[in-house]
């Protein structure tokens, strides 16, 4: 007679028996991904070593500098033999390239190496200013960005959008922290760009539809408002006086511990825009906010902003209120690069 292999009934059913399959499987997939981590690190840090002897040879004149140019391609093909296509001419110039802007690997803090897999490295090293890739650096380790959603991010100039409103010692802090969020005006960003909304120029699009298309596109949506916007809901009732009003989009900021409420502007923002908005912040902060929360955010996203008119129209309202741009497709990089670039020769830099 067989022995039967299925476990008995009442030990499937024991909570003490589930408790050792979760135990397992959380042991498991913890194992995982440390091993995953472990060949990871090894492995860029093989990569670093690899570009450190390229360079090391070049330095100590071993080959002529009429011979320099060959060396990769001769260094391909012999290795190549050895070791295959992982030893390719574009890998081995990555190799090299990422020693030159990693000379201190062996300080854990000088590189992202332990963290950001190979992947994430060869984006970091295509971007040639060290102050715009230290800021992407240390916002992929910050928020945890995937390798698609740091090209996205590059792609969309958020480096250059957050440095357009710093003065020199922002733009530093940028380059060396990220963005650091500790109050409101730290969310911001000039323009807040929704391309991956994929609208066919010229647009046209209501109010209505642009606001089904960031919920339906929720994902990239919340990648570029930033780290620790919590969805609430649209079309969010306000009753006042048994009037309805209705907010476009209501966040709540895990680390400012608000609400964030945005409203949707196709055109350019107007006085009675502002004056609605800050409706809205009084009756958040009276009705809506617990213990602990505190005072609401509120943002108005619109493709024009008339500079003087919302200066006018916000004195002496809630600074927490602010009037943002907004654009649907991806921003003149080299504008604001320029842009960029003058504020720091006038700093003096």
């Amino acid at each position: 007679m067989a022995l039967s292999t299925t476990p008995s009934a009442p030990l499937n059913a024991s909570d003490g028996y589930r408790q050792l399959v979760q135990q397992i499987s959380n042991t498991y997939t913890q194992g995982r991904v440390q091993a995953v981590q472990a060949v990871n690190a090894q492995l860029v840090q093989t990569y670093w070593q690899v570009g450190r002897h390229i360079v090391e040879f070049e330095q100590a004149g071993q080959v002529r500098a009429e011979y320099g140019k060959a060396l990769i391609d001769t260094l391909a093909a012999d290795l190549g033999l050895r070791h295959g296509k992982g030893f390719s001419r574009s890998n081995l110039i990555r190799f090299r390239q990422f020693y030159l802007a990693y000379p201190a690997l062996v300080e854990k803090s000088a590189t992202p190496s332990h963290q950001l897999t190979w992947s994430h490295i060869v984006e970091l090293l295509k971007i040639d200013d060290p102050l715009e890739r230290g800021f992407y650096e240390q916002q992929a380790l910050r928020e945890r960005w995937s390798v698609r959603e740091l090209v996205r991010q590059k792609d969309s100039a958020l480096f250059l959008r957050l440095a357009a409103s710093q003065d020199k010692a922002g733009i530093l802090q940028l380059a060396a922290q990220g963005q650091v969020v500790e109050q409101p005006a730290d969310l911001l960003r000039e323009p807040y760009v929704f391309e991956f909304l994929k609208i066919p120029e010229p647009y046209q699009v209501s109010e209505t539809q642009l606001e089904t298309l960031l919920c339906d596109h929720l994902q990239p949506f919340l990648l570029e408002l930033g780290k620790g916007f919590t969805f609430v809901g649209r079309q969010y009732r306000v009753t006042i006086n048994g009037t309805h009003h209705r907010v476009d989009l209501v966040f709540y900021h895990r680390i400012l511990r608000c609400f964030v409420l945005i409203d949707l502007k196709l055109g350019e923002v107007q006085h009675h825009d502002i004056g609605q908005m800050n409706l809205y912040l009084g009756y958040f902060a009276v009705e809506e906010n617990v213990e602990g929360d505190n005072p609401p955010v509120g943002i108005i996203l619109s493709r024009q902003k008339d500079e003087l008119l919302v200066e006018y129209a916000t004195y002496g309202m809630s600074s927490q209120l602010f009037v943002q741009k907004y654009q649907l497709y991806l921003p003149d990089r080299e504008a604001l690069r320029r842009e960029l670039e003058e504020t720091l020769r006038e700093a003096g830099q």
